[in-house]
């Protein structure tokens, strides 16, 4: 069954789906989500694809695998389900945008990055699966092969794209975005355990200069990290 994901994306990776190495992952999937709890839930894999269209994307956040634990992934990196405590490096991502933004204050609360992804922020990570509580348990059956297609698609877009890679792993794919047009901000990790070389970055800010600069649209509104059910009514 060919994976549909209602926007651009379905024309631009239509051939991806079609591919041995995916013909593979699925049947490797089929398997785990069968036999063991996987996150996120299947219906969730591709969200950030399905929120984010491929023209519309202005900057992209690479993260590794999804969350591991119970009630969190939901196809987004970095982001949780509405009413989740967000994580501790989720967390920092929040300080470091309330510390450029003093006066916007995110809702340190709430995780979901809906949002940011509906405003142009593709929120990709490179493996998007993984067995509960078994971090990285993904690894190397496909998905890096899926997601570096997805970061080749956008270097061969004329209009330029803002990636932001933090931590080894996400630096490691600047080798995949050889465009001039695109710009490449670089930083350590959010985790707590790397985050002092991610605090004062100021890459939200830079990001919307850019933004502003290239004419690439509205400059992304970080400090609304989410929108609250209330506040859409």
């Amino acid at each position: 069954m060919a994976v549909k994901l209602g926007n651009d994306w379905d024309e631009i990776l239509g051939d991806e789906f079609k591919k041995p190495y995916y013909s593979e992952l699925r049947e490797f999937l089929k398997t785990e989500y069968g036999t063991y709890t996987v996150y996120p839930p299947m219906e969730d894999i591709f969200n950030s694809l399905k929120a984010t269209p491929y023209s519309a994307v202005k900057a992209v956040i690479l993260g590794q695998d999804p969350y591991h634990n119970p009630g969190q992934a939901h196809g987004m990196c970095f982001s949780v389900k509405r009413g989740v405590q967000p994580p501790p490096s989720l967390l920092n991502i929040y300080k470091e945008i309330n510390a450029e933004y003093p006066d916007g204050k995110c809702d340190c609360s709430d995780g979901y990055l809906e949002d940011w992804a509906r405003q142009g922020v593709l929120l990709l990570n490179t493996v998007l699966t993984v067995r509960a509580h078994t971090p990285m348990s993904h690894r190397g059956r496909g998905w890096e092969t899926f997601t570096d297609a997805v970061i080749k698609r956008l270097n061969e877009r004329e209009k330029p794209v803002i990636f932001l890679l933090w931590g080894s792993p996400a630096r490691a794919k600047t080798s995949l975005i050889t465009n001039p047009r695109h710009f490449i901000l670089q930083a350590a990790h959010p985790s707590p355990l790397s985050a002092t070389g991610f605090f004062n970055c100021g890459h939200f800010k830079r990001a919307n200069r850019i933004i502003t600069e290239y004419e690439l649209g509205e400059e992304i509104d970080w400090p609304r990290c989410s929108r609250s059910e209330q506040s859409k009514k």
